[in-house]
């Protein structure tokens, strides 16, 4: 039997919906499946606005824009997360201020946020790491001291809550979440930029549309379009749309099936989690997660590679996780040393991300369990 590290869920009704869009001969973006999956996720989560991307990389990058980030400004995020976050701002010309993260969560630590904060700082871009929510109540209040924006990665969240009850992605000014086929919530390749501020939806259309104010002819405001703004294609095509609303409408059920894999992982981890062998993840009270990631964090980075090899003997794929922005070579360009964020780097060097897809159920996932089971009896005869 073999383990993957991710298989993407697909409902009965993708193949049905796709064949719609394409029979529609509608096929670029903001056609009837986007329409439905923005109506949806506007209706149900709060979000003011959403618009579909091509990605959540290209979501941050419109945000990024739409925030008027500019050369000499600074946004602060934390140095584990995805290159993607960064990105965004960095190609405004913008410097990345990195900030460590807490092992409970692998999110940013907010008690070392408001050090980081300069004149110049302009936005703080926090991440949902795992799908477990950050502290965005008080980073948004942060945020509000400070007269600073926050726009939330919320890449691997959708459809977690905050503990106010709130959906990750309905409190800061922007959020951009991820429909890769990695996610909970796939189409292949995609994203959402969620807008929370009304004063910001007029210009977003423009940069959507290539920087053109396309959406005022479509309305029927103006006769013909021009170019009025920076912008790009930002735009999800209407059949990876509706591979999306398949998905979309199934959330619940998604998550209720990851929800048998988590409670798996962590039966089997929190006995060596209570021997302090590892550490496994801390969900903060009153947060509802998404189970869209299981991480562990060893307490060598020997063991941790042992891990990994051994399951590969097994065929059972787990995954190292990202490596820290700050030491990497971009990161040291911005003038960072791995010994500046020591927290970070420590913990980056011995976490584990575990296999994890909806479909992990039955005879896989037992298999799966129990080449864990006997790989952890190796490393730590307990």
């Amino acid at each position: 039997m073999k383990i993957p590290f991710n298989i993407p869920f697909l409902p009965e009704k993708a193949n049905i919906y796709i064949q719609e869009a394409l029979e529609s001969r509608k096929h670029c973006g903001n056609y009837m499946f986007g329409q439905r999956c923005i109506e949806l996720m506007k209706e149900k989560y709060g979000f003011h606005e959403v618009f579909l991307t091509t990605s959540c990389t290209t979501a941050m990058e419109m945000g990024a824009l739409l925030a008027d980030l500019k050369v000499g400004d600074e946004v602060i995020l934390p140095s584990y997360t995805f290159s993607s976050t960064a990105n965004a701002v960095v190609l405004r010309g913008t410097k990345p201020v990195f900030c460590e993260v807490t092992p409970d969560t692998m999110n940013i630590d907010v008690t070392r946020i408001e050090s980081l904060i300069t004149e110049r700082t302009k936005m703080i871009a926090p991440i949902d790491y795992a799908g477990i929510p950050c502290e965005i109540d008080k980073i948004m209040k942060l945020a509000e001291k400070y007269n600073l924006m926050v726009m939330q990665d919320a890449a691997q969240s959708f459809h977690s809550f905050n503990k106010n009850g709130k959906p990750c992605g309905s409190m800061p000014t922007l959020a951009a979440f991820s429909f890769h086929e990695t996610k909970n919530i796939s189409c292949g390749e995609g994203g959402a930029l969620v807008i929370n501020d009304p004063n910001l939806i007029q210009r977003a259309h423009f940069l959507q549309e290539k920087g053109t104010d396309r959406s005022l002819v479509l309305k029927g405001v103006k006769s013909k379009y021009s170019w009025v703004d920076l912008g790009s294609s930002f735009l999800l095509s209407d059949i990876l749309a509706a591979m999306l609303l398949s998905q979309l409408e199934h959330v619940e059920k998604i998550v209720k099936m990851r929800g048998v894999v988590t409670n798996a992982y962590r039966e089997l981890f929190q006995p060596y989690a209570d021997n302090g062998c590892l550490k496994i993840p801390v969900i903060p009270e009153r947060v509802v997660i998404n189970n869209h990631a299981f991480f562990v964090i060893f307490d060598t980075d020997e063991n941790q590679q042992q891990f990994i090899s051994l399951l590969k003997e097994k065929n059972i794929y787990a995954y190292i996780g990202y490596l820290p922005l700050h030491s990497s070579y971009m990161g040291q360009r911005f003038g960072y040393q791995a010994d500046d964020l020591p927290v970070t780097e420590d913990l980056a060097s011995r976490i584990v991300r575990l296999p994890f897809y909806s479909e992990l159920q039955g005879d896989s996932l037992e298999y799966c369990i129990a080449g864990m089971q006997s790989v952890l009896k190796i490393i730590y005869d307990l």
